[in-house]
């Protein structure tokens, strides 16, 4: 499967301002996003999989890959193109094993050796992170930077997606680096043209 990972979006609910996740995602696929993540934290199984129908669905209709993430159940009853996990999550090696070849497999990292790792084990692409600080995702990890990205992207021959932090103000900083792609959640969910805040990543990546 061919994969652009040049924007790719990871949702959330709480960013969302008088619009529902469908159509807040709707308008970011028609606004450029390549890449989708399913990640609602604060949602149960029954209603992740129902989100998780609407959101394949509606994806599918672009042509852009569905990613879920971490809930390997929900990614396989769906018939999602992947799944993103990351450290805490279930092992890599188990995750490829279950998923099966045909899919996608993201694996989170924040240094060279766990990009390392994720490459040996099955990973399709790496999200590595944080570039910078963010409000969207607690961590305790130090941002790694567009340096660290560097680094990571030396490392591997798969694809990196930087996430955390990342925006216009930084775009160029971390396309310097030399990666495939980057991730956001707030850069587009927050605004309030969604369209237009993925239209001006995607042509400022380009």
């Amino acid at each position: 499967m061919s994969v652009d990972y040049s924007l790719y979006l990871v949702t959330d609910r709480g960013m969302l301002r008088d619009i529902s996740l469908y159509h807040a995602v709707e308008k970011a696929i028609r606004g450029g996003v390549s890449l989708l993540q399913l990640r609602e934290k604060d949602a149960g199984s029954g209603e992740f999989y129902n989100i998780a129908l609407e959101m394949k669905k509606l994806a599918n209709s672009y042509g852009v890959p569905l990613i879920i993430n971490d809930r390997l159940d929900i990614a396989l009853a769906v018939d999602a193109d992947g799944l993103h996990i990351g450290q805490e999550d279930l092992p890599l090696e188990v995750a490829r094993k279950l998923l099966g070849p045909g899919k996608i497999l993201g694996y989170s990292v924040s240094n060279v050796a766990e990009a390392v790792y994720g490459e040996k084990n099955g990973a399709d692409y790496l999200g590595a992170g944080p570039v910078y600080r963010t409000g969207s995702k607690v961590t305790e990890i130090e941002p790694i930077g567009a340096a660290g990205l560097k680094n990571i992207k030396g490392s591997v021959s798969i694809p990196i997606v930087g996430i955390g932090g990342i925006g216009m103000p930084n775009i160029d900083e971390v396309k310097k680096s030399g990666i495939e792609g980057i991730s956001v959640i707030s850069a587009i969910l927050a605004r309030d043209d969604i369209e237009a805040a993925a239209s001006d990543l995607r042509n400022a990546w380009r």
